[in-house]
């Protein structure tokens, strides 16, 4: 399968790119309460992941945005943390806003989640939180795990917000469309499971944010043999 043509696609992720640059750039750590929670249990959902994931040693970020996952991605001391967004904007951010300690851990570089600068088997893991989320079309996210099954040689780490729970029945019956204000695209379990076995993957495990409430559900895959 070949893949689309990233521009229009990629469009709104640098607009989320951008209101993502600007939160960090006004705040260090998540403010208030419910912010401090729901960015702890993210941390905690990534620590599970990649423990799933056997603790990969060679970890891809992608799309890295504003890097908010780089302190738990390189609490292992001996993990390489490679980074890549298709922003500039962003890649140049991450290298000034944080602290020097932990950029010379990460390794960046300009890339398009849809045609990664990797060649085959490069990487043990592909971390991606959020972006995968927000992809509504079928092909398109097809396109982006056929190009993470091509670059990875064991795993991916991946979000989607799912249906059938209570914050997608609020959303449903407000009637916001998926892609309103750059809100995530919301899918069956059963369609995108299929779409990871389709794209060559198995499912290692899975972990929600807040089961039975919450749309978001991290998913460990493992390419096939």
């Amino acid at each position: 399968m070949s893949a689309p043509s990233p521009s229009l696609v990629e469009l709104e992720f640098a607009r989320q790119h951008a209101r993502e640059h600007a939160q960090v750039c006004r705040n260090a750590q998540p403010q208030g309460l419910l912010a401090r929670l729901a960015h702890w249990r993210e941390e905690c959902l990534v620590r599970q992941a990649l423990k799933l994931a056997g603790e990969p040693g060679l970890v891809l970020d992608l799309p890295c945005g504003a890097g908010r996952f780089w302190p738990v991605l390189a609490q292992r001391g001996n993990r390489v943390v490679l980074a890549a967004d298709s922003s500039r904007e962003m890649l140049d951010h991450c290298a000034v806003h944080h602290p020097p300690e932990l950029f010379k851990r990460v390794r960046i570089f300009h890339s398009s989640a849809f045609v990664i600068g990797l060649p085959e088997n490069s990487v043990d893991c592909i971390f991606c939180l959020p972006f995968f989320a927000h992809v509504a079309e079928r092909e398109h996210r097809l396109a982006i795990l056929g190009e993470f099954h091509r670059v990875t040689r064991d795993t991916v780490i991946i979000s989607v917000y799912l249906s059938g729970n209570l914050m997608a029945w609020h959303r449903r019956n407000r009637l916001l469309p998926s892609d309103q204000d750059g809100q995530p695209a919301i899918v069956g379990k059963t369609q995108i499971e299929a779409e990871f076995q389709e794209a060559g993957f198995e499912i290692v495990g899975h972990r929600d944010l807040l089961p039975g409430y919450a749309m978001r559900r991290v998913y460990v895959l493992r390419k096939d043999s």
